[in-house]
């Protein structure tokens, strides 16, 4: 490959890596963040672009870096069986269950709703949104059924379009300001870094890291780049790129959301946001372009979910289906769940977030930590036993929270205690010391069982 070609390549690598993490969260999470940090919204950015920017891009470095062929070889760096588990929970939460049916909700929910008009009936609307999922669901499928044409028909057509529709309205956001960010809300009154590093869970991108990164790779691979140096490098690079459109989308809509209390009052939801800015700034026009930012950016990232979903489970229970099959029974989960509506998909998508996502960033810092302690299967497992408990207890607080609230719950009897003396419990990061002190135990026990090795 010549160097005007290898950088052509990462590049246009990058920005179908950018498409494919950039889609219903992404739009939705920072925009309603913004309303309600005011004016710390530097501070909950921060904090958002490390879960929503820094992590992902970890994500990628750390498939590349680990040399594993994908997230189930590197999570059963632990144990063959929690590969295999963590690898099928994480496939399922960012695919089928609730990542790929948002991607079409929101897009139906900003893009199409408006259009219809506000008196539109319950039943008229479960109409359109049917109609509209069968056509989302059927050009997704059409897109993924050939994943050797991603970078062709993401890369280099979907995302700069994107990019495109996304400048013209956030740049005329931040050069006329609707105006002064006004005083935040309880949540980001103190804290805010922390509740902003919670809400850029919401994104799933950390989880979808580990599985985009061998799109990635495969997409490398299939421009004739074999060497693992040069794959390594090239994937790299396209981190960079994704990160950096990333992070600059997510800083101007975020401020976006927090000047425009003063022209569209306090919303509820990410979504109004953006529909009520687009159309402060835009009229009907704006109606327009803000429909074909949602549709272009949901439907790449839900390209990239089934196309991922489909290979994993074509490798792993291989000669029972065909990666089309895969496509086809995946593509129709995920029209079946989105017919729940949004809300319900974000609801019972949190507490899978609050259990998964302490265990993936685990994961990925035993990734590039792997050489100082050998690779030793003990400081794995001890890591993962101290984020694990945490984990599992946030995301059960999280689902009573939604469920009954019920204060007499064991859980909250639970979680009372350890806010008193577990530090950052409170923000739901309690379960980053006891990571710590369960990778600390483990590098000690590794070492004690290597020097009792060579004293035998």
């Amino acid at each position: 490959m010549s160097s005007q070609n290898t950088k052509s390549a990462f590049v246009a690598t990058g920005l179908m890596l950018f498409a494919l993490f950039f889609g219903a969260g992404n739009l939705i999470f920072p925009a309603s963040m913004g309303q309600q940090a005011g004016n710390n919204v530097f501070s909950a950015m921060l904090g958002f672009l490390f879960t929503g920017v820094g992590l992902p891009l970890l994500g990628v470095l750390a498939i590349g870096y680990s040399g594993t062929k994908d997230v189930q070889e590197l999570a059963s760096r632990v144990t063959k069986w929690y590969g295999v588990a963590f690898a099928v929970a994480l496939y399922l939460a960012i695919g089928p269950l609730f990542a790929t049916p948002r991607t079409a909700t929101v897009s139906f929910e900003i893009g199409v709703l408006p259009f219809l008009g506000d008196n539109l009936a319950t039943a008229t609307k479960d109409i359109a949104l049917r109609v509209f999922l069968v056509f989302f669901f059927g050009v997704a499928y059409w897109l993924s059924v050939t994943p050797s044409k991603l970078v062709d028909r993401v890369g280099k057509i979907l995302t700069p379009v994107l990019l495109v529709s996304i400048a013209v309205l956030v740049i005329t956001a931040a050069v006329s300001p609707m105006g002064a960010p006004q005083a935040p809300a309880e949540a980001y009154q103190s804290g805010a870094l922390a509740k902003g590093m919670i809400e850029g869970y919401g994104t799933m991108d950390a989880l979808a890291s580990l599985v985009f990164a061998i799109i990635v790779i495969d997409a490398v691979r299939a421009m004739g780049v074999n060497d693992k140096g040069q794959i390594l490098k090239l994937t790299t690079s396209s981190g960079f790129v994704a990160a950096g459109c990333l992070a600059a989308v997510y800083v101007f809509i975020g401020y976006m959301g927090a000047t425009s209390v003063a022209g569209i009052g306090a919303q509820d939801s990410g979504a109004a946001v953006l529909s009520l800015s687009a159309g402060h700034y835009f009229g009907n026009g704006g109606k327009v372009l803000l429909a074909l930012i949602v549709f272009l950016a949901c439907l790449s990232t839900a390209v990239g979910l089934i196309t991922s979903c489909g290979e994993y489970f074509n490798r792993l229970i291989p000669n029972k289906l065909s990666y089309r099959n895969w496509v086809i029974v995946f593509t129709l989960v995920s029209f079946g769940f989105a017919n729940f509506g949004l809300n319900a998909i974000i609801k019972f998508s949190v507490p899978v977030l609050m259990l998964l996502y302490p265990l993936t960033i685990a994961i990925i810092a035993l990734a590039f930590l792997d050489k100082f302690f050998g690779g030793r299967r003990i400081v794995y497992i001890c890591t993962i036993i101290g984020t694990l408990p945490i984990a599992i207890l946030d995301g059960w607080k999280t689902a009573n929270a939604m469920l009954d609230g019920s204060k007499e719950a064991l859980v909250m009897h639970i979680d009372v205690a350890l806010k008193e003396v577990l530090p950052f419990y409170s923000s739901g990061l309690g379960w980053i010391l006891p990571a710590i002190a369960g990778f600390v135990i483990g590098v000690l026990l590794s070492k004690a069982v290597k020097k009792q090795a060579q004293t035998a």
